[in-house]
């Protein structure tokens, strides 16, 4: 036991490491080899995209063409996405917005919509109150919008797309209807350093850059939009066809400010934009950095810095317990061992009463086991998923990466949870494998496969209903279904079969034929349970309202290098709050220990469930509509769950290790 504050020590300083490496620069280890710059020469051919209308008060996102938008000439085609991008709700379509490389256009007319129903008239009031988000697309980067700060008018706010109109003071609605584009471009070098080009550790680029028949060009590095409601001379726009040039005096002030495009039954809308390429300084790997970046890095060190101290307070108390308070319980067990025991049985007393008792099988043995199993696959699936975007390898760029390596690491991770969980039923049974194929079973269909897959249907089936882009297409709903028969099921009944083969973890003491009462304890030992998950919650609130933040308000998260560290923190807060309070419950002779071990860690996810209780009441205070507050309540139920099994199995696991190593020092008879 020496070695463990060693251990400890060698395993966060490896971790600060990571975090260093990866948080200094958002760009910094996104662009692996194999992934290079799209280079363009002057009048080159660029094509925004469209994706779907998001809100941060309405959780629905619709497509951008349910609103009477102009569409392309040769029509409208949806873009390939990933399933991830597909389970965000992204529906990324082509646009009409087209320019060449380096050329500045003036106002150019896009269409004029026939009449405006009063339906569609009603829709976009709608759509304007919910403030829904227009969101284009350039070369993978979304368009980007500056505002000035009204508290601080001399600082501009940073946003992500372009509302669909406004309301003014007089209650009528206004469209913006034409967009001043703004196109930041790199100039490549064909004859770059080489000194300059191995400092991007990118071997694509090395290649692409150095040398080649194509040399230099120009590389997007940035994507901008001020948009305006205007009201065209209706003799400016007589006539005209798409990407015809307009002399519309309305357009040449383009200010936010000043609205004129009026939302009116039976008026129809004109749509206009115009384009502008601006030579920037900013290269082609760092082009990220202004959507990545985020504010309050004190307050992440502090987060770590905090959650530090509360691991190393845990820390002291789990090494006073067994370097003093077992070894000084052992030595006066072995004094009074033998024939002196009998005659002084009355003066032992505590965890060594038990020995007979401490192994036997708890109540509900296969659930415990299932729930085992799911926190061990829930839990592999994150850290290899953080650790992964915390290195680069889920760039920004590929939109929905993230989600798509979760769900594909969570399928995988099926053959953890079939080992675990059988694992564990053998070690109950003490080697008996009879009914390893029902642990394996309830594995891979039983609690949070059934209960996640109840509320993504539910939810979905709204979603659905509603017309929402969120909803889950029916085509990738049976897929991911097909892959978790034909893919998770086999590996977590694989696991379950290899665990069944593999030697069993022996008790170290032999198990009474009859249980030993219990004595009656002055206050209730759940009680203690569930206010030991504040310590654990302590580790993690302040990187849980950025992640909240994220999901619900549509800022950017991509710090995961202090999220690994903070997991890391999370995980042995768990495992020590679970062996402290294990053994607070041997000391008073309760050998009840099995379902308190998990549930001493696992109580986190009470708080983090009052905790979004919490974040709805005062930072989701605009969440708009019945369907919103559905979605927000059904996943933030399956977060609570998640983080409830994920934890419980590091608690349960950190218990079973001390337990087997304390009474494996007893000289029984």
């Amino acid at each position: 036991m020496a070695m463990a504050p060693r251990s400890t020590f060698t395993a966060v300083s490896t971790l600060l490491f990571v975090l260093i490496y990866s948080g200094h620069s958002p760009a910094a280890a996104f662009y692996l080899p194999g992934s290079y710059p799209h280079r363009y020469r002057p009048g080159d051919a660029l094509a925004a995209k469209v994706n779907s209308l998001t809100s941060p008060s309405s959780k629905l996102p619709y497509p951008y063409y349910s609103l009477p938008f102009c569409a392309p000439q040769d029509g409208v085609r949806r873009a390939a996405e990933s399933p991830g991008e597909l389970l965000l709700g992204d529906r990324i379509e082509t646009s009409p917005y087209r320019f060449s490389m380096l050329n500045n256009t003036a106002a150019l007319f896009l269409c004029r919509t026939d009449p405006v129903a009063p339906a569609a008239a009603e829709l976009i009031k709608s759509r304007i109150d919910d403030a829904y988000q227009v969101n284009l697309l350039l070369d993978t980067l979304p368009v980007v919008r500056y505002v000035k700060n009204p508290a601080a008018p001399e600082v501009l706010l940073r946003s992500t797309g372009f509302p669909v109109g406004v309301r003014a003071d007089d209650g009528e609605y206004y469209v913006y209807n034409h967009l001043r584009l703004t196109v930041l471009v790199n100039k490549q070098n064909g004859t770059t350093r080489v000194e300059a080009l191995m400092a991007t550790a990118d071997a694509a680029e090395l290649i692409s850059f150095a040398g080649g028949k194509e040399g230099g060009g120009y590389t997007v590095v940035g994507f901008e939009v001020v948009p305006c409601s205007v009201d065209h001379d209706a003799a400016a726009v007589r006539g005209k066809k798409m990407y015809d040039e307009i002399a519309s005096k309305a357009t040449a002030g383009c200010d936010p400010s000043v609205v004129g495009m009026r939302v009116q039954d039976g008026r129809p809308l004109v749509f206009s934009y115009e384009v502008s390429f601006v030579e920037s300084s900013v290269e082609w790997p760092s082009r990220w950095d202004a959507y990545l970046e985020m504010g309050g890095a004190k307050v992440h060190w502090f987060s770590i810095l905090n959650s530090i101290v509360v691991v190393a307070f845990l820390a002291a108390i789990v090494l006073v317990i067994l370097l003093r308070t077992v070894r000084r319980d052992l030595a006066q067990y072995e004094e009074l061992g033998g024939e002196a025991g009998a005659a002084h049985a009355d003066e032992l007393a505590g965890w060594k009463l038990v020995a007979g008792d401490v192994f036997r099988e708890p109540s509900h043995p296969v659930l415990l086991c299932v729930l085992v199993g799911d926190g061990v696959r829930i839990l592999g699936m994150g850290v290899v998923t953080i650790l992964f975007a915390a290195l680069g390898f889920m760039s920004p760029a590929s939109r929905g990466a993230l989600v798509t390596g979760m769900l594909c690491l969570y399928l995988v991770m099926g053959a953890a949870a079939g080992y675990a969980a059988v694992s564990l039923w053998k070690t109950l049974r003490q080697g008996n494998t009879a009914g390893w194929r029902s642990v394996a079973w309830r594995s891979s269909f039983a609690v949070f496969p059934a209960v996640g897959f109840a509320i993504f249907t539910a939810l979905n089936c709204v979603l659905w209903y509603n017309g929402s882009t969120g909803a889950v297409p029916l085509l990738l709903f049976v897929g991911v279904l097909l892959l978790w028969l034909l893919v998770s099921v086999p590996l977590t009944l694989a696991g379950g079969l290899v665990a069944s083969r593999v030697r069993h973890v022996e008790h170290p003491v032999r198990t009474n034929k009859i249980a030993r009462q219990v004595p009656a304890a002055r206050c209730s030992p759940w009680v203690m349970v569930a206010a030991a998950g504040t310590l654990p919650f302590g580790t993690v609130f302040i990187e849980l309202f950025f992640i909240m933040s994220s999901l619900w308000l549509g800022r950017v998260y991509y710090v995961f290098g202090f999220l690994l560290v903070v997991m890391a923190l999370l995980v042995a807060v768990c495992a020590e709050v679970s062996v402290v309070l294990t053994y607070m419950g041997l000391c008073v002779e309760d050998w009840r220990w099995w379902w308190r071990a998990f549930f001493a860690s696992g109580s986190v996810a009470l708080y983090t469930l009052g905790y979004a209780v919490y974040y709805l009441v005062f930072d989701l205070h605009s969440l708009a509509g019945p369907v919103s507050a559905a979605l927000y309540v059904g996943y933030s139920l399956l977060m609570a769950l998640a983080v409830m099994l994920a934890t419980g199995a590091v608690g349960l696991a950190a218990s079973f290790c001390f337990v087997h190593y304390l009474f494996s020092s007893l000289k029984m008879d």
